[in-house]
């Protein structure tokens, strides 16, 4: 009885990420010494938490899309590293943003797609397969193109070392992601009892992201928040048009336009920070747009899964 309303209350808490990620980012902004015990430090080993649950879902299978549909997964991985990072750079330019924002930014543009995106394809009756292939194809590309990336569009404004982040990402990102692989593999029994509620521990982790990024920066957040607020919005909006728009162009089906549509509007944003902190910390300002990202892409995306979910039932 107690694990059916655990499995349920892990339902909710999944089904409705967006909500609780904004309920906490208001608490950390309207009373950021909730977060005091919480150091930023503490965001990379709590990403690192988040893909090694990731590598816990992935098995052999979700790269079998890559192979099957080559031309669906190459469509959706260059709109991403390439729709992406270059609203970054243009919304920076168009808006003069300063050098710290703008930095936060085009890491945010550089970055792959976020795990989040996953199940926003699921509730948008979306290409599944192809949404998980194109998450685990740009995560194991971004150790490589996100370095070289910020290196492209910010080395001329901060000092940007590829090396450095790359051994970063493969850290945080593609170690733990390696690690939950190989649980999976020798503890198939424990993946199997863990898995159902790993969507929940995922979105309580992202959301905790948040609120560590927005309570470390409240004071910094009312600094031009109305500007960055609305270049966030209209990189995140624009990504989402574009990888549909895309998709379209390119003669994939409604299902895997709206699964590239998703992942490339939606960025793994907390990677973002963690880079931020990690790399760029003479430069507090730039962790601001991730935090500010992982509100508003929940939100958007909420809303594109339901749009989506609405013209799938209707074409039923």
């Amino acid at each position: 009885m107690h694990l059916v309303m655990l499995k349920s209350v892990c339902n909710l808490i999944s089904r409705y990420m967006g909500v609780l990620v904004v309920l906490v980012a208001l608490v950390a902004f309207l009373w950021p010494q909730s977060f005091s015990g919480i150091r930023p430090v503490w965001i990379s080993p709590l990403l690192g938490l988040v893909m090694f649950g990731m590598g816990l879902t992935l098995n052999p299978q979700d790269f079998k899309v890559v192979f099957m549909r080559p031309k669906d997964v190459l469509v959706g991985c260059l709109a991403q590293f390439t729709v992406m990072p270059g609203l970054a750079w243009v919304l920076c330019r168009l808006f003069d943003l300063p050098q710290e924002l703008a930095l936060g930014v085009i890491l945010v543009g550089c970055c792959p797609g976020g795990t989040a995106s996953n199940v926003i394809t699921y509730l948008a009756k979306g290409d599944l397969a192809l949404s998980v292939g194109m998450t685990a194809t740009s995560t194991v590309l971004a150790p490589l193109l996100t370095p070289l990336l910020t290196w492209l569009l910010a080395g001329k404004m901060v000092d940007v070392n590829v090396v450095s982040m790359f051994v970063s990402i493969v850290q945080v990102v593609i170690l733990p992601i390696i690690a939950g692989f190989i649980v999976r593999r020798v503890m198939p029994s424990f993946t199997s009892a863990a898995v159902g509620y790993l969507p929940a521990l995922s979105s309580i982790t992202i959301a905790l992201i948040v609120g560590i990024i927005v309570a470390a920066n409240s004071d910094k957040l009312m600094q031009g928040g109305a500007i960055i607020i609305l270049v966030v919005i209209l990189h995140n909006v624009c990504g989402l048009l574009l990888g549909f728009s895309i998709a379209r162009v390119m003669g994939l089906g409604w299902k895997q336009r709206v699964a590239v549509s998703i992942e490339v509007g939606m960025q793994n944003s907390g990677l973002a920070s963690s880079l931020a902190t990690l790399h760029f910390a003479y430069a507090p300002l730039a962790t601001i747009p991730g935090a500010i990202f992982s509100v508003w892409h929940n939100i958007s995306g909420a809303l594109m899964a339901h749009l989506y979910g609405r013209h799938a039932e209707q074409e039923q």
